[in-house]
């Protein structure tokens, strides 16, 4: 067993892992934060995605060592229960949202991408997202919600 330090969520933390355990199953195990999803295990499928250092990374297919000393973002810590961040309240607001496993990932890779590319174009987006797999929607909502958490985004920054 490895100690490992880290911000979870905006807190720091610190636990002991096993130096084969993955973030995956960190984060739900020892932390109780269950909207990472286990899917693949293989980093195909991007229900584990979290933000590590505000990038999106897939969780099954990173040991949790890896994360010593850097910041982990999962779907609990984007936004709360009365206050959403805009991109979750967007695929709420276009009901985006069927079965809700992959939501989680889905969230987190389109913050990501709206960080680094605040007006994607919907290629943009469509390729941001093309790692993660929703056997529900079809796609389409996802991609309308992430447009519209880009204009609000920019309308709110006054751009």
């Amino acid at each position: 067993m490895a100690k490992v330090s880290f911000n979870l969520n905006g807190k720091p933390v610190c636990c002991e892992a096993e130096g084969d355990e993955i973030l995956t199953d960190t984060i739900r195990s020892r932390f109780k934060l269950t909207g990472t999803k286990r899917g693949c295990g293989t980093g195909d499928c991007g229900a584990c995605t979290v933000l590590v250092d505000d990038v999106a990374v897939r969780s099954c297919t990173m040991l949790t060592g890896m994360v010593e000393g850097k910041s982990v973002t999962t779907i609990e810590g984007l936004g709360t229960i009365d206050q959403l961040h805009p991109v979750q309240q967007a695929f709420v607001d276009v009901n985006a949202v069927q079965c809700g496993f992959c939501i989680p990932g889905m969230v987190l890779t389109a913050y990501a991408l709206l960080k680094e590319i605040p007006s994607p174009t919907e290629e943009e987006i469509r390729i941001a997202i093309s790692g993660n797999l929703c056997r529900c929607t079809g796609y389409q909502k996802i991609v309308e919600a992430i447009q519209l958490a880009s204009k609000r985004m920019q309308e709110k920054k006054g751009l």
